[in-house]
């Protein structure tokens, strides 16, 4: 059974701002500016153009694929079954590690002086009421990601004019090479890499062709312009140290003391976002994977009534519940960065296959072989652990993949 298409444009643009916003702001410029200090800026500049030429490369392979997947149904397409393969086996492991991020988020903002074993009762009961939200179809899911965002949008506006009408902390930032710029970046295309669910979820939106390929660099864009002021007011309120040991920085930065608690009510609105439309792009690849045997075929049910994968829905719930049960948030985005990079050095890969015939000019290839090495050089600049973690689980992919194939020949 197809999936219905009951997204336009404007649901498009907000299902992109709320997987990205709720990522990048909360989450992952701590663990960024510990790697760059006061390179943050330089840093977040780089991540937005290897992520400006990855949606590229995104956008016009999901409307000449406007199908439920992504990159998984581009590599396939383009490149061949294996890299089809690899790059959805990429996306659902690292955008589950994701999923596990923000679920982690969520309850450390929502209840920061709880207990473990309280901590882990808090983040199954989120994972089950985000799961619940889009089993009950992905229209619901739309709209509750656009009010998300927009509360999300207000309390970053209130902290932005907040923090430029406090006194500033003078800072010197590091030339655009300095250290540990390249490793920053990478952990902040975590923060970028939610336009991906646009292209995920081609198979619900109407007239994907004209409308993906619009909605995608107009999210990236609006992303892109509060990220940089939300990064130079906490550079200039709090200062590239203290940044990088926050585990609250947004908070720490607002200057009124009733502020913090709004703050942290923003943050686990936008973390609930982001998850939300995390859990929605992962279920798509699988069940795209599972329609072509590569994961069980019984992820491919649809809902008769609600018209969604539910059983590939419930399947990413549990193993994100458990996840989020002992997963460190700094090592998931770590490995869900490298996982993630990979995927979209696929799809660039993919797009410079494309031809002219195909909407392919040479400004477009140009682009999508930077997107390329952009992704390889962020993924292997990541910590160690990180690298040696998602080369393991491409490895175990690639194997599981090569011993399926050789079954039928014995």
């Amino acid at each position: 059974m197809p999936l219905a298409r009951r997204l336009g444009l404007t649901d498009a643009v907000f299902v992109g701002l709320g997987s990205m916003i709720g990522a990048g702001v909360f989450a992952a410029f701590a663990p960024a500016a510990r790697a760059a200090g006061a390179g943050l800026l330089p840093a977040l500049a780089i991540a937005a153009v290897v992520a400006y030429c990855n949606a590229a490369s995104s956008a016009r392979l999901a409307a000449r694929y406007p199908e439920s997947g992504g990159t998984y149904v581009y590599g396939r397409a383009r490149l061949g079954d294996f890299w089809g393969y690899l790059a959805g086996w990429g996306f659902i492991t690292g955008k589950t590690a994701s999923c596990a991020a923000m679920t982690l988020t969520v309850v450390a903002y929502a209840a920061p002086d709880l207990g473990k074993p309280w901590r882990t009762v808090l983040a199954v009961c989120v994972v089950a009421l985000v799961t619940s939200v889009n089993y009950l179809g992905v229209h619901r899911s739309a709209l509750a990601t656009r009010v998300i965002v927009c509360i999300t949008l207000v309390v970053l506006t209130v902290v932005s004019i907040a923090g430029v009408s406090t006194d500033h902390t003078t800072v010197a930032f590091s030339p655009f090479f300095g250290n540990g710029v390249l490793e920053a970046a990478g952990l902040l295309f975590f923060a970028f890499a939610g336009y991906a669910r646009l292209a995920t979820l081609g198979e619900e939106v109407r007239d994907p062709a004209r409308t993906i390929p619009r909605a995608i660099p107009i999210a990236l864009a609006c992303t892109l312009v509060v990220y940089a002021a939300i990064a130079l007011v906490l550079l200039t309120t709090l200062g590239p140290a203290r940044l990088a040991q926050s585990t609250d920085p947004l908070a720490e930065a607002a200057p009124w003391p009733w502020l913090a608690p709004v703050v942290r009510i923003g943050a686990t609105v936008a973390a609930l976002g982001s998850l939300l439309a995390l859990v929605l792009g992962v279920s798509r690849t699988m069940l795209a994977m599972s329609r072509d045997g590569h994961l069980p075929r019984a992820l491919s049910a649809v809902h008769p009534r609600f018209q969604v994968p539910h059983r590939a829905e419930l399947t990413v719930g549990v193993i994100v519940a458990i996840l989020a049960s002992f997963t460190d948030l700094r090592n998931a985005i770590g490995f869900s960065s490298f996982a993630v990079l990979a995927y979209y050095a696929i799809a660039n890969a993919a797009a410079m296959t494309l031809r002219h015939t195909e909407g392919a000019t040479r400004r477009f290839i140009a682009i999508s072989v930077v997107g390329l090495i952009g992704c390889l050089v962020l993924a292997f600049s990541l910590p160690l652990t990180s690298v040696l973690a998602g080369v393991a689980v491409l490895g175990i992919g690639a194997a599981v993949y090569g011993i399926r194939r050789m079954r039928p020949r014995q």
